[in-house]
């Protein structure tokens, strides 16, 4: 598989576009007046202090500074305090270290949590909890090998959770990483206790920037950017982290043709923002979020087929799901996700189109999780949040 990530800044926004064989499979944008704002991003870590506590949801609210977040209050026992109250795991007025765990989406609060997580390029390293993991995208053979090996690393303060990127490396340069993890926490741990309540202690990388460290690097063969001042951010980015993707990153310059002309990557964000999807065969998707969950709704349309039988519903039901499976990650769609396929009468077809809807979500990066159909036959899918879908986050000028 051939990869290519294409970059543009675009009146205080910058895009990212991730390819694969010819085909843009993520849209990622980043506004960069919420940067200079000083938004609160992901990964953030901050002093806060316990506002309120909402105990009958096991909630607490924790002010960073002008900013009250959502805390799961289940966190509590293994949470670093910089100072304590009263004798109950958790008191208002209480200040305590936490991390940014999920931007604030709609009218919810952003969400902060005290299990603090380190990520690398290959590992991560997570105070609170305390296993040795390995990414399920790795074979068997080779999780049960990180385990063996990381066996001596096992305590009762952190964990580590190898990541799907370690595959190809030699593990001792996972093992690099994972000690310069360690030093980045035993640093919040050592100098928290010294700050003042609201500070920043770590301020997390630009979005766009810890896009590019996650990305799979298999099959990478080009990095374009084509705004200069983003260019020299992102080259003195890998200078410090990645110094092997610097001889595929290029300045792309083109005073007559814009990038976004050359891959027409203007009328492909334009379609992942519409309702409506075409499928090849003349069906379509009709893709719709609410405040609670997103509805996907699977529609016969023009489809040419001129037998109305079960095996021609489930070939157009296959054809979606490959599409929804697609669209999830184009457009970022997370939470509950609930799909109305043709239906079907046949209880061994549809099993065919669920064991298929698996396999498809199985390849995302993100956790993205079949749950079950219903009695209605709606498809019950869950897709981990990461980041807030494309309709949300991008603002139109």
């Amino acid at each position: 598989m051939e990869r290519k990530i294409l970059m543009t800044r675009e009146d205080g926004i910058v895009w990212t576009y991730f390819q694969e064989n010819d085909e843009i499979i993520e849209i990622h944008c980043n506004d960069m007046e919420q940067t200079e704002q000083q938004t609160p991003v992901l990964g953030n870590i901050y002093i806060g202090k316990v506002q309120n506590i909402v105990a009958n949801i096991g909630a607490a609210f924790i002010d960073i500074g002008g900013v009250n977040c959502y805390y799961d209050m289940s966190q509590a026992e293994t949470a670093l305090f910089t100072n304590k109250i009263g004798k109950k795991p958790l008191c208002i007025g209480d200040e305590l270290v936490v991390q940014i765990s999920r931007e604030a989406v709609k009218t919810k609060a952003p969400t902060v949590s005290s299990n603090l997580n380190f990520t690398g390029r290959y590992a991560v390293l997570t105070s609170g909890n305390t296993r040795i993991g390995v990414s399920a995208k790795l074979a068997k053979s080779e999780r049960e090998e990180y385990r063996r090996k990381l066996g001596d690393l096992a305590n009762e303060e952190y964990g580590i959770i190898v990541r799907t990127n370690a595959k190809d490396v030699p593990f001792d340069i996972v093992l690099d990483e994972i000690e310069q993890l360690k030093r980045r926490y035993e640093s919040i741990k050592e100098h928290a206790v010294h700050r003042t309540c609201y500070s920043c202690l770590e301020m997390a990388m630009q979005p766009y920037l810890s896009g590019l460290k996650n990305v799979y690097t298999n099959g990478l063969s080009e990095i374009q950017v084509e705004c200069e001042d983003l260019y020299e951010e992102v080259r003195s980015y890998f200078e410090k982290e990645q110094p092997e993707l610097l001889e595929i990153l290029h300045f792309y310059e083109n005073d007559k043709l814009s990038l976004s002309s050359l891959y027409n990557l203007h009328t492909i964000r334009d379609r992942a923002m519409n309702e409506r999807v075409w499928l090849k065969h003349g069906g379509y998707l009709v893709i719709q979020p609410t405040e609670a969950l997103t509805v996907i709704d699977v529609n016969s349309g023009k489809c040419v087929s001129k037998k109305k039988t079960p095996e021609t519903y489930l070939k157009l039901n296959l054809e979606a799901a490959q599409e929804i499976a697609k669209q999830l990650r184009l457009r970022n769609i997370s939470g509950i996700i609930l799909v109305d396929f043709i239906n079907m009468d046949d209880d061994e077809l549809m099993q065919q189109l669920i064991k298929e809807m698996r396999i498809l979500c199985g390849k995302d990066p993100v956790q993205t999780t079949v749950v079950d159909v219903t009695g209605l036959q709606l498809m019950e899918i869950t897709r981990k949040k990461v980041r807030k879908p494309l309709y949300e986050c991008w603002r139109k000028r």
